[in-house]
């Protein structure tokens, strides 16, 4: 067998880190198109179910699938923003709610699954920053320093990423208000999901707008306005038209029963039952989900209001 010269070698050398490069581009390649079909499909596959224990027993394997891939591709949009919206949906509409459904009988269990579903709040949060931080290095500082300069540089696009990261901080602190490093991050919640609004007031039928209801009846005493919280729950109603269910239960749970107003809290969770689950497929099941909650907040009519 003849021997190589050093130029044959070194065309072999060539030739054998062509192929590495080559079938690393592939596997990159594949990555990313198994991202895309995950982040643009599953999402709606599961919101048009209308089978909450068939979706709550099928997304944690969702889930997991999507933190391989993003060990594979760390700095993937889309995977990232299925990781952050995953987790927090999860997290409230499976653990968070069997927290609030099962406290009345099982305080420890209730205790134990809050904190669970905080962690996953936290878990998203963090996915929800890496995904804007691919456009907006140094984000994640940025906005503790200066939101505002930090949230002029997002753009429509990171809207889903904006949202989400928000929704999950504000959900975690909602479990603990104690927790002192969230605490400090409120102006910052805040601050995103207004650049929501200014960027697409539209988005997911208004959602922003359900947030922000929440937000303003929430800190009432600090600032927020009732006022202002049925402004944004009558943009909200007239975004969603008679497709989303949500804005009825947050204007319920969070203005009437403050309000001590208990014939709008029966009217406005009537009105999310009212909801045709078929009028919007993409809606479905977080219909489905809401009204669980307006039939379990009905149930407890007599325990909330003051006569």
């Amino acid at each position: 067998m003849p021997l190589l010269h050093s130029s044959h070698l070194r065309s072999v050398a060539l030739a054998g880190l062509a192929l590495t490069l080559s079938g690393c581009s592939i596997k990159r390649m594949a990555i990313n198109s198994l991202g895309d079909a995950l982040a643009s499909g599953s999402s709606s596959t599961f919101a048009r179910d209308d089978d909450p224990e068939l979706v709550r027993d099928a997304i944690p394997f969702a889930l997991k699938t999507i933190e391989g891939l993003i060990d594979e591709a760390p700095r993937h949009q889309g995977l990232l923003t299925a990781a952050v919206s995953g987790f927090t949906q999860y997290g409230y509409a499976f653990i968070q709610q069997e927290a609030d459904f099962t406290e009345a009988q099982d305080l420890d269990k209730a205790t134990q699954l809050r904190q669970r579903a905080k962690r996953l709040y936290l878990r998203a949060a963090e996915y929800g920053l890496r995904g804007i931080e691919v456009d907006v290095p140094g984000f994640r500082d940025r906005l503790l320093t200066d939101a505002d300069a930090a949230l002029s540089r997002t753009q429509r696009k990171h809207v889903p990423l904006l949202y989400w990261t928000a929704a999950s901080w504000a959900a975690a602190l909602a479990i603990d208000v104690n927790d002192a490093e969230l605490a400090i991050r409120q102006t910052a919640m805040e601050k995103m999901m207004r650049r929501v609004l200014a960027l697409d007031e539209v988005y997911e039928l208004g959602a922003v707008h359900d947030f922000l209801l929440a937000w303003e009846a929430g800190h009432a005493a600090a600032g927020g306005s009732m006022a202002k919280a049925r402004e944004h729950f009558a943009r909200a109603t007239q975004l969603a038209d008679g497709r989303r269910a949500a804005p009825f239960v947050s204007m319920a749970e969070m203005v009437s029963i403050n309000e001590n107003n208990r014939k709008e809290f029966e009217t406005l969770l009537n009105q999310a039952l009212a909801v045709d689950i078929s009028k919007d497929p993409a809606q479905r099941l977080a219909n489905v989900i809401n009204q669980r909650r307006a039939r379990w907040l009905l149930s407890r009519i007599d325990d909330l209001f003051v006569d």
